[in-house]
């Protein structure tokens, strides 16, 4: 398991609402934290990837158990 300092809970929230929760979380975390999101949109996997890329931060870790999508995301 991967260490998290924060955790979003957006499970049962549709496109883009997971990925704008996610930008809102980050923008108060300090660099190098982790934030732990747990999503059930499958659209959130390549929102999550794409995200990342964009904005510089860093995809730790994705997984998907059940419908539910997991992803950790450090800031830089």
């Amino acid at each position: 398991m991967t260490d998290f300092n924060t955790e979003l809970d957006a499970r049962g929230l549709n496109c883009p609402l997971p990925i704008l929760r996610t930008k809102k979380a980050m923008t108060s975390m300090a660099a190098g934290d982790v934030l732990k999101i747990v999503a059930t949109d499958p659209g959130s996997v390549k929102d999550m990837e794409a995200y990342a890329k964009q904005t510089g931060n860093e995809l730790v870790a994705s997984s998907e158990n059940n419908g539910e999508y997991t992803f950790y995301i450090k800031k830089n």
